[in-house]
């Protein structure tokens, strides 16, 4: 078949010749040294022949003769031009015959032609041979016509396309290359003195802005100098050898106007994609400057490319940037507008709409008139922002900058004129209109809130008539919208000679975000984040409040009713967490809409209420509302095609007269009696606090009592469960977990005994104990293992071991004297713990964070945590809850697990996913990019012994 495509070739080829022998036409010669353009009169044919058979162009008796001409190069292909020159005159003329190198004409913008040698020789039906003449620019031949003869040229090209052959008068040709030899040297030599210009600049400023635009001129500088061939001298280059070079050039300009557009409009700070993005696209420019040594032309059309989209995309980022109101990106558009006519225009040379002698020197004194003009931008605006070089400012001065840097608002009353002025900040941030805020103080005081106006005023009254002392106030001023927004004022008067006050003058502060701040920190502390109820501190100082309200009115006698929801923990475990969420949600406003403003209705512990019952006295009526509470939640709740029907337990408890006035702890302990009752009794009961149950509270308290001996004793174990790096099935670390097997009620769960160490104020001593004993087993494995990267444990704690001040100096204590790698003791967080005082958590966690403990989020994704939080927080580790890893397989699940496993990754956090149990889920999970994985697929928790066995047999330490 390869033989038929050849033959075939050569047949077209043939073919083609025949057919051209009498298809180019004579181009007249004249005397007025006029400059002729051949390739219109040229026909051009390619063979794989390496000899050409034309007929000759008639002579001037009329012959026509054969012409044969052998090929002087070598090639699968040759290439074949020929043209008919007439010389009608009496007279000899000699010719130049000139075909360029280079041309930005024509050259493409893809794949791009760069240029080379054309002719490879040059042959003619005449008698006079031409004549080869030496040229770093073009191919030159001097052709001889004698009088009255028509002469055929046979021209054998290097490449199938000629972009320029012209024929020239030699004195013509030398006046215009030294014309442009003029011209290309000073377009250098500004070119040259603008780059050094702003490398001399940059030296004295040294901002990032002017070793960006200097980049830009050198790079220009370097394009115009192997364009114009001054490289080629320096470096002896042969003709079609700079390539490569010229390559390169165009590479390093469309990287340099890359820099220099990020730098200039100071992207990094508007978004980090911009980062991102430029980054990107320089490493790929990188790459193709390493693709111009072996295929200069693909990476000159990618540079061109490169180009063109960087002056687009920065036009639109110009006129974006412009909009807002940014003054750097104001002052470019004209030159980059100019850039853009400049692209534009280049574009057309290229793609072989626009052509022309003078095309290429334009293009190459407009991209030196944009530089210089991006030249005079940068440094119009580094005058603009105060010159060159700061000398030294007197005090004044950098007070009053100081000033204008902290952005603060200046406060000035003047007191003789009682006229007070405020600056143009406050009014913007008030939405005001200019003025609005200068005034007497009588009508600058009506735009505080009432409640602040009076004390306002009397401050400004004692300042007047006392004559000394300073302003502190805080007070809120009323925007334009109708809201308020919070100032702290700071000012002292100024007196004058006779001792009198002049004026006060002072600066605004605008603490609205931090009053804010502060306001939900108060709500976060006596409030139930999910649910917004009275939390068990707020519940339990109504309740001591209603007990002495009730020592005085006798007629006034509260009532306790403890409502927890039955088998809640298997709910959640069944239908995950967002969905106990939703139930309590749901529970919460059902007994909303029982309970009536003498009452508190406040979420107690996690799937716990307490009403304090204050509306209703008698026995029956407390019992009626008990059962309307167990009906009212009894209600079927919807989850789509689901129904769930929460059942509760209810105690309740009433003081008892003969006993005294009882503390809000003992009646509520009481009611939890009763409570715990109707759960052994099944659930869905209501049962009320009577003295033979106090046995059950007896066992509670006696139970709590064991857990302080058995942290006393040291009988609550540590175990570790296996976490494996998914790629490898290598152990990464451990998960240490608390077990308390108790000697008469067998092993207790977690669940159990950790609310009750929080409720018996011994969770502190708990969680210390756990932490202590993990580190020091954590750092006796890092001195034995042999792998390189250090082994990690986490450990989990509760939000009241979160909120704990002692939490800070207990985990710098054992980090101390543990001495374990950074970040390896990892400390977990379930969603709702930290969302539960977000800025508090946020605090803690930073702290912690700083003393080189590693913060794993744990269960994410099944509570109602915001995403603006979760990149406040500096976790390093992200931990996906099992009911996500054991759910059924649906295209659902494996897009949530992709998704949070890209956005750890994009906030730079690993993934550990729980509750692993077979291989498939591990190799999904791998294959999504979850680096950890824990379970019972690798091992349920052991002791530290069988932990340091597993790792014997991984031969990660040493027998």
């Amino acid at each position: 078949m390869r033989w038929l495509k050849v033959l075939a070739t050569a047949l077209a080829a043939l073919v083609a010749i025949q057919s051209a022998a009498h298809a180019f036409d004579t181009v007249a010669v004249p005397l007025d040294g006029r400059t002729l353009d051949l390739v219109p009169a040229a026909d051009f044919a390619t063979s794989d022949d390496p000899e050409i058979e034309t007929s000759s162009a008639p002579g001037a008796d009329g012959i026509i003769r054969r012409l044969e001409v052998p090929a002087e190069g070598n090639g699968p292909l040759y290439h074949w031009a020929v043209f008919a020159l007439a010389n009608n005159s009496d007279q000899q003329i000699e010719r130049l015959l000139v075909a360029s190198h280079f041309r930005l004409a024509r050259s493409g913008l893809f794949g791009p032609d760069l240029g080379g040698t054309r002719i490879v020789a040059v042959s003619s039906s005449g008698n006079h041979r031409p004549i080869a003449e030496p040229s770093q620019e073009a191919d030159i031949y001097r052709l001889t016509l004698d009088p009255g003869s028509i002469t055929t040229f046979v021209v054998e090209l290097r490449t199938p396309d000629l972009p320029q052959l012209q024929l020239w008068e030699a004195d013509a040709y030398r006046d215009a290359v030294n014309s442009y030899t003029l011209f290309r040297g000073i377009v250098l030599g500004i070119s040259g003195l603008l780059a050094l210009l702003l490398t001399i600049v940059f030296v004295i400023r040294g901002t990032a802005l002017f070793p960006a635009t200097a980049a830009l001129a050198w790079a220009v500088l370097i394009y115009l100098t192997i364009d114009f061939g001054f490289w080629n001298r320096v470096a002896q280059l042969q003709p079609g050898d700079d390539q490569s070079w010229r390559a390169a050039a165009e590479v390093l300009l469309a990287a340099a106007l890359v820099i220099f557009t990020y730098t200039y409009l100071h992207l990094g700070r508007w978004h980090v994609r911009y980062s991102h993005l430029t980054i990107a696209w320089l490493v790929g420019l990188v790459a193709v400057l390493g693709i111009a040594v072996v295929e200069p032309s693909l990476a000159a059309g990618i540079a061109r490319f490169s180009f063109g989209l960087t002056v687009a995309t920065g036009f639109a980022l110009i006129a974006l940037l412009s909009i807002r109101g940014f003054d750097r990106a104001v002052m470019l558009i004209p030159t980059w507008f100019l850039l853009l006519i400049w692209v534009a225009t280049a574009g057309l040379t290229v793609t072989r709409a626009l052509s022309g002698d003078l095309v290429q020197p334009a293009l190459a004194a407009g991209l030196v008139l944009v530089v210089l003009l991006i030249g005079f931008t940068v440094m119009q605006h580094a005058f603009a922002g105060g010159g060159v070089a700061q000398g030294p400012i007197d005090e004044t001065e950098r007070r009053a900058l100081a000033l204008l840097g902290a952005g603060d608002v200046i406060w000035d009353w003047d007191v003789e004129r009682d006229r007070i002025t405020v600056s143009r900040e406050a009014e913007d941030l008030l939405g005001l209109p200019p003025g609005r805020l200068t005034g007497n103080s009588v009508d600058w005081i009506e735009h505080m809130h009432p409640t602040d106006r009076e004390r306002f005023r009397t401050l400004l009254d004692a300042i007047v008539e006392v004559r000394r002392g300073r302003l502190n106030q805080e007070f809120r001023l009323r925007a334009e919208d109708g809201h308020y927004r919070w100032f702290l004022l700071r000012a002292r008067p100024v007196l004058g000679a006779d001792r009198e006050v002049l004026r006060c003058v002072g600066t605004l502060f605008d603490i609205t975000d931090s009053r804010i701040a502060e306001e939900r920190l108060l709500h976060d502390s006596i409030r139930d984040h999910l649910t917004g109820l009275p939390n068990r501190q707020l519940f339990l100082d109504r309740l001591d409040a209603a007990l002495t309200r009730a020592t005085e009115e006798r007629s006034l006698s509260p009532s306790v009713i403890l409502v927890d929801l039955d088998s809640f923990r298997e709910l959640n475990e069944t239908y995950g967490i967002p969905v106990g969420d939703s139930v309590l949600l749901t529970v919460s406003r059902r007994l909303s809409r029982l309970v009536k403003p003498l009452d508190t209705l406040a979420r107690i512990t996690g799937d716990q209420f307490g009403v304090i019952l204050l509306s209703e006295k008698g026995p029956g009526q407390i019992a009626a509302f008990a059962e309307s509470i167990r009906r009212a939640v009894r209600s079927p709740i919807g989850f789509g095609e689901r129904e769930i029907v929460p059942t509760v337990s209810i105690g309740v408890a009433t003081p008892d007269d003969k006993q005294g006035r009882p503390t809000a702890e003992g009646l509520l302990k009481e009611a939890e009696i009763g409570m715990y009752q109707a759960k052994r009794e099944g659930g869905d009961r209501i049962e009320a606090f009577r003295p033979a149950l106090r046995r059950v509270g007896t066992d509670l308290t006696n139970l709590e009592a064991d857990l302080k001996r058995a942290l006393a004793r040291e009988e609550i174990k540590v175990v570790y469960q296996p976490v494996v790096r998914l790629y490898d099935n290598t152990i990464a670390g451990f998960e240490a977990l608390a077990r308390w097997d108790h000697p008469k009620h067998g092993r207790i769960a977690p669940s159990e005994f950790v609310p009750m160490a929080e409720r018996s104020q011994l969770i502190s001593q708990l969680g210390v104990f756990v932490l202590e004993r993990a580190t020091r087993q954590l750092s006796d494995w890092q001195h034995e293992t042999r792998i390189s990267a250090p082994l990690f444990v986490s450990l989990n704690i509760s939000s009241r071991e979160l909120l704990r001040h002692d939490l800070i100096s207990d985990v710098k204590s054992v980090l101390v004297r543990s001495n374990v790698d950074r970040g390896s003791l990892k400390i977990e967080l379930t969603e709702s713990i930290v969302m539960e005082n977000p800025e508090r958590s946020a605090r803690m966690l930073g702290r912690l964070r700083e003393l080189g403990a590693g913060l794993s989020l744990d269960d994410f994704g099944t509570g109602y945590s915001s995403l603006s939080y979760l990149q406040r927080f500096p976790f390093d580790t992200l931990k996906i809850d099992k009911s996500f890893v054991r759910g059924q397989v649906t295209g659902a699940r494996e897009i949530i697990l992709r998704a949070v496993v890209d956005l750890a990754h994009d906030l730079s956090m690993e993934v550990v996913a729980e509750g692993i149990e077979t291989e498939e889920e591990a190799a999904e999970l791998a294959d999504l990019g979850c680096e950890f994985g824990q379970g019972y697929l690798y091992g349920a928790p052991m002791s530290a012994n069988n932990a340091s066995k597993l790792l014997l047999r991984e031969n990660a330490i040493p027998a």
